[in-house]
């Protein structure tokens, strides 16, 4: 079927679509979703996709690729914008502006009870605990936890209160005024209270209530003639009060709110948000996407209120730089309203400090748009110059790079790392723990392909790489190709090559090398790859050990459990010995049946028995 044609059937059923709100899924010739959107008026929305030529560019690329679509009709647009946030996150399309995985984005967190914890985390539990974000990079959300921690003296150490209270002795934190040390039983629940609330006041962007409230807590303290407590309470103002100073100062005090724009190159696109609070700048985000992704007014407005109903910290207004529909906008702002419990006010300023609010994010995002764009320059460059050292005949977009990583027999994994539209893709990330058939790293990393290309058709891997790299010599990649050879794949694959001190010094077949230091940038991007692949490989194994040491191996023979694995343990003292115990010795064990003490014996001396 001609182009022409394909627009016109489509044009046709687009047309035939009922004038009601509702989601529509654009697909492709493999009937995989690469764009979800929704309208208050389907037949409209979905027949201009297929009416004129007058669209971006992006949008055209989206639209040479649909085969088809398929709709979701919907009550009223509130409901369609719930289900296209869900869909979007389902499918995780290509051409959607969309938030990484939940665990991706880092927030600071509060748990509950009487003496909570102050952390950093990726997952969001609805367990009680109060989350303050999310931050666009972890080194944002440590840097605001290690203001509010020596703000307020919290502990930074894994001792739990109050069940460690008294148990050991205060670290040297408490003695450098860094930590009031709860574990020393002089510091009372509601004082631990006091400081845990300003600190919540100043991850809220509330620096003047924190500071009212310790202002008050101190002078109660110096009237009760507790002056080391009121001492402690002068030191976190005067450290408020510098805080307070050195954030910009955007509007007047009364001012607080969100502030989005967004900017996009032919490269890239970026979605910025400043939060102000008390008049200033308090966070600033920037949410970029790849190339591929289409951004406009409707999407971006999708995109936020996604992103807020992911955090408690919805502000009571928000201000567009960008014009959506209105009928969009007062969804979101009753969405918003219902999941904050206050009314939510979502506009355009035309004029005045709520319009300069919005052109300073607009030139935010647009200068990291620009950045990104250089980078990405960079990386197409790097890109380029490797695809022509191998002699490849695509760009490879999408590179996947395996490593096998073990402590001894019982524990070998493989790891698999994502290089997808110029970054790492760590949600696409892999780990296989290896069975014990695999004897050597050749036949761990021939299990790993295996496994990884029995899934060449699953979704859940994403689409097939350009470029597949493995850590390690000629052999390697000789067990690579002939893995792709009985999954009939064609997929270029090399090994990196390691010098005396572990570092890639060279690409190589299985036949010969390719040299790759007279070219630094695709020396640096392989470098990086290969660090990367060992940490998430080393991390898997020892995550592996983790478990097993929690949960002995003698657990896994037939007949044993974990109290008679402990007995037998505390008894021999050693795995060693309890390997070359006699079944008599295992016997005299409490608790231990001759059957089971046979199994035990059995199991350590497989060679023995044969």
């Amino acid at each position: 079927m001609s182009m022409e044609s394909k627009i016109a059937t489509l044009r046709k059923k687009a047309t035939a679509l009922p004038p009601s709100p509702g989601v529509y899924l654009m697909k492709n010739r493999d009937g995989r979703v690469i764009y979800v959107g929704k309208s208050r008026r389907l037949c409209a929305r979905v027949a201009s996709y297929f009416t004129g030529s007058e669209h971006a560019v992006k949008t055209a690329r989206m639209v040479s690729q649909v085969a088809d679509f398929d709709y979701i009709l919907c009550d009223s647009e509130i409901e369609a914008l719930s289900l296209e946030n869900t869909l979007i996150k389902k499918y995780a399309p290509r051409y959607n502006i969309r938030l990484k995985d939940a665990k991706s984005y880092p927030y600071i967190a509060v748990s509950g009870g009487a003496y909570p914890r102050v952390f950093v985390t990726r997952d969001r539990q609805s367990d009680g605990t109060r989350y303050f974000g999310p931050y666009s990079g972890t080194a944002d959300a440590y840097a605001n936890l290690d203001t509010v921690r020596k703000l307020f003296r919290l502990p930074t150490c894994r001792r739990r209160f109050p069940e460690d209270i008294g148990r050991e002795r205060p670290c040297i934190y408490r003695q450098m005024g860094r930590c009031m040390a709860p574990c020393a039983a002089d510091v009372t629940e509601k004082e631990f209270g006091d400081a845990i609330r300003a600190a919540i006041s100043v991850l809220s962007g509330n620096t003047a209530e924190a500071e009212r409230r310790l202002r008050a807590e101190m002078l109660a303290a110096a009237e009760a003639e507790q002056f080391e407590s009121a001492a402690r309470l002068r030191d976190a103002i005067t450290s408020l009060g510098k805080l307070r100073d050195e954030q910009k100062v955007l509007s007047d005090a009364s001012t607080g709110c969100d502030v989005w724009a967004f900017a996009e190159t032919d490269l890239c696109g970026v979605l910025s948000v400043l939060s102000v609070r008390e008049g200033k700048l308090i966070r600033k985000n920037d949410y970029t996407f790849p190339a591929s992704a289409i951004l406009s007014p409707e999407s971006a407005l999708s995109f936020l209120s996604e992103r807020y109903l992911d955090t408690a910290d919805v502000p009571k207004e928000i201000l567009l730089g960008f014009s959506p529909d209105e009928e969009s906008v007062r969804a979101v702002a009753s969405v918003l309203s219902e999941r904050r419990g206050k009314r939510v006010s979502v506009l355009t300023p035309k004029r005045g400090d709520k319009r300069a609010l919005c052109e300073m994010a607009q030139k935010n995002a647009a200068e990291r748009a620009e950045k990104e764009s250089e980078r990405t320059v960079r990386e197409e460059g790097t890109l380029v110059t490797l695809a022509s050292l191998l002699a490849l005949e695509v760009l490879p977009e999408r590179i996947e790079v395996f490593d096998i990583s073990n402590i001894g027999k019982e524990h070998t994994t493989a790891g698999m790392i994502v290089y997808e539209d110029g970054s790492l893709k760590k949600n696409a990330y892999r780990t296989f723990r290896i069975q014990s058939t695999a004897e050597d790293d050749y036949g761990a990393m021939r299990e790993a392909l295996s496994r990884r290309f029995a899934h060449k058709d699953d979704e859940g891997f994403g689409r097939l790489p350009d470029l597949l790299l493995l850590d390690g010599g000629r052999t390697h990649v000789a067990v690579g190709r002939e893995v792709l050879r009985e999954a009939g794949l064609d997929i270029p694959v090399f090994g990196l090559v390691k010098d005396d001190f572990h570092k890639t010094r060279a690409l190589c077949t299985d036949t010969e090398e390719v040299g790759i230091a007279h070219e630094q940038a695709v020396f640096v991007f392989l470098y990086k790859l290969q660090e990367e692949v060992h940490r998430y490989a080393l991390s898997a194994t020892m995550g592996a050990k983790r478990k097993s040491m929690r949960h002995s191996s003698l657990e896994k023979i037939p007949e044993m459990g974990a109290e008679r694995a402990k007995r037998l343990l505390a008894y021999f003292g050693t795995l060693r010995r309890v390997k070359e115990a006699t079944v008599p010795e295992l016997s005299a064990v409490r608790g231990m049946t001759k059957t089971a003490a046979i199994n035990v014996y059995t199991h350590f001396h497989k060679e023995e028995n044969t």
